[in-house]
């Protein structure tokens, strides 16, 4: 069993613990433990066979900890978890996905109606049932209602990192047989989408057919869906993910790759393109008309430059403007990982962060970074152990500390200050000038009406200590929607205050979306990514923020901090209030 499918376990007893309403220090030493776990370089596995370590070294894993792992290990579940399917069934896991709802409502719902599931949730809703209970009533009904029809159209989707790590896990599985040569993987994963739905690897080398043998048979395959000569499909894992692997030949490699890249939309349009030059194309190659001559397919290059087409960058392919773009050579040069310089937001144990400040400092220092700024949490998140005025301007002290004993990284001292709901920030503006770089962000009140939040976010923008503005929208992929708001109007102040736009590169969030990535560019808006690391391996999300703005057609010049520490500090340093 994977760390991964492991930490499930654990995190998911957690959550049942918090419906039957158990102790919350238990609670949360199952989810630290799920956490520790799921980030773990090594398999818990390989260390619970070797009887000369322990899993109690692993910071988070104590000897209750240690002991369900044992059991997990040898019957795929432990005691404790087996104790609370017996009180809830676990569809009321699901239903902890539904917003509106909390675990102490799941269990009043329960030991009421006896539903644990999500159309039974439903027809309570439908039957006006739910606002019986106390502290529930008909807007709540309404909001669980719309929540349930999202959920079911996000069901079936995935996570970008989930999905990496699956790539990342086949890759290196296939990579060990003799004669495989490629192995690559498309889909919606390869354009950097949000969420996936499934996950295409492409294979090419002699060794191709023994891959598909050993994919059908890998371990954590539990449901083989068919097998041919050429393709295998497999649901992976606990999680059920659906992965189709197929068999390439390669003259046929850059064809397929394209094909099973772009999405539906750009390759009607390419296809179509093709046409009118006298071509056909498929996954198979692009082909002429009149003599069914294969003239390209080896590579994804040859196919577009054969259509007189610039490549097109797989985040690109959406039919979004770029084929014309890619005939007129006017495609942008799009930001890449490599032009980073500083990661701009993420958290310590000063507040929720799992890392200090010094280790966050050097985990960002060694990713060779020239910059990064620490921004905890402000007091308004008080479970998040949120800064008061004080705690902010001695943090700030440290912060200066140590960058005077130097550790070859410039440190910014930040917050990610809460927006109230009156768009007041939630530290005073004495502890604010302290600070070098300070994040705005909401975290609650989020169901105010569009005009409401709009203003609340004008306001924020309007405090001439704020430099950026944090995940925008407020979404949690699979789980929230996006607050409303007039996005116009907020991209065109921040443009005009000179306020950056977060585009957030937590996978549950990568906020901004990109088309309000180009909408906001087109408004004058300039940038930051950032990863809102809670812990050093989160510094490593930055990749997925770099896709979303890639998505959203941007380049490196769009993002501050891909500018050298010099130009840095020029560009954010002082007040934007001069000359008002």
């Amino acid at each position: 069993m994977e760390n991964r499918e492991i930490a499930q376990l654990l995190a998911e007893t957690a959550d049942l613990m918090e419906i039957a309403g158990e102790d919350p220090f238990r609670i949360r030493s199952y989810r630290n433990g799920a956490s520790a776990i799921e980030g773990y370089p090594e398999r818990i596995e390989d260390i619970l066979k070797d009887a000369a370590r322990s899993v109690t070294q692993i910071p988070g894993i104590g000897k209750g900890l240690a002991s369900a792992l044992e059991e997990i290990a040898q019957r795929g579940s432990f005691e404790r978890r087996d104790q609370m399917l017996e009180r809830y069934p676990p569809t009321a896991l699901e239903m902890l996905k539904i917003q509106g709802l909390g675990p102490k409502s799941i269990r009043l719902i329960w030991e009421h109606f006896r539903v644990s599931t999500i159309d039974g949730l439903e027809r309570l809703c439908r039957e006006q049932k739910l606002r019986t209970l106390p502290r529930m009533g008909a807007k709540l009904e309404e909001k669980v209602l719309r929540s349930i029809a999202q959920y079911r159209q996000s069901a079936g989707r995935f996570l970008l990192h989930f999905a990496e790590s699956v790539a990342r896990e086949l890759a290196e599985y296939f990579g060990q047989i003799h004669g495989v040569e490629k192995v690559t993987a498309a889909g919606s994963f390869r354009r950097g989408k949000e969420t996936v739905g499934d996950l295409d690897i492409l294979i090419t080398g002699p060794g191709a057919a023994e891959a598909l043998d050993r994919f059908v048979r890998h371990p954590r395959v539990h449901e083989v869906l068919g097998k041919g000569e050429n393709k295998a499909s497999a649901r992976m894992g606990l999680e059920g993910l659906q992965v189709d692997v197929r068999a390439l030949p390669e003259e046929s490699f850059g064809a397929a790759l394209q094909y099973f890249t772009g999405s539906k939309e750009h390759n009607i349009g390419l296809r179509n393109r093709a046409l009118k030059m006298g071509y056909t194309l498929s996954e198979y190659g692009l082909f002429r008309l009149e003599d069914e001559k294969r003239v390209a397919g080896k590579s994804e290059e040859e196919i577009y430059t054969t259509l007189g087409l610039e490549w097109i960058p797989p985040e690109l392919r959406e039919n979004q403007g770029e084929i014309d773009a890619a005939g007129q050579g006017l495609l942008p040069c799009l930001i890449a990982t490599k032009d980073i310089r500083g990661d701009l937001h993420m958290h310590t144990t000063e507040s929720d962060g799992r890392a200090t400040l010094l280790e966050m400092a050097e985990a960002a220092r060694d990713l060779g970074y020239e910059y990064i700024a620490i921004t905890d949490h402000s007091k308004a998140l008080a479970m998040a152990n949120g800064l008061d005025e004080t705690r902010a301007v001695e943090f700030a002290r440290q912060v200066r500390q140590l960058n005077q004993d130097g550790l070859g990284l410039r440190i910014f001292s930040g917050l990610e200050c809460d927006i109230r709901r009156d768009g007041k920030m939630d530290l005073e503006e004495d502890a604010l000038a302290e600070l070098d770089f300070v994040v705005a962000s909401v975290h609650g009140y989020m169901n105010l009406d569009a005009s409401e939040m709009t203003d609340r976010l004008l306001a924020a923008i309007e405090c001439r200590h704020v430099k950026a503005l944090g995940h925008p929208t407020g979404r949690l992929l699979l789980h929230r929607d996006g607050f409303h708001f007039d996005f116009e109007r907020v991209a065109k102040s921040a443009a005009k205050r000179g306020v950056l736009l977060e585009i957030n590169a937590s996978p549950e969030r990568l906020d901004l979306p990109p088309p309000l990535i180009r909408q906001a560019q087109s408004c004058g808006a300039r940038f930051v990514i950032s990863t809102d690391a809670h812990h050093p391996k989160h510094l490593h999300n930055m990749h997925f923020g770099v896709a979303t703005a890639r998505r959203g057609w941007l380049r490196a010049m769009d993002v501050i901090n891909t500018l050298p520490l010099a130009k840095f500090e020029e560009a954010v340093g002082g007040t934007r209030d001069s000359g008002r």
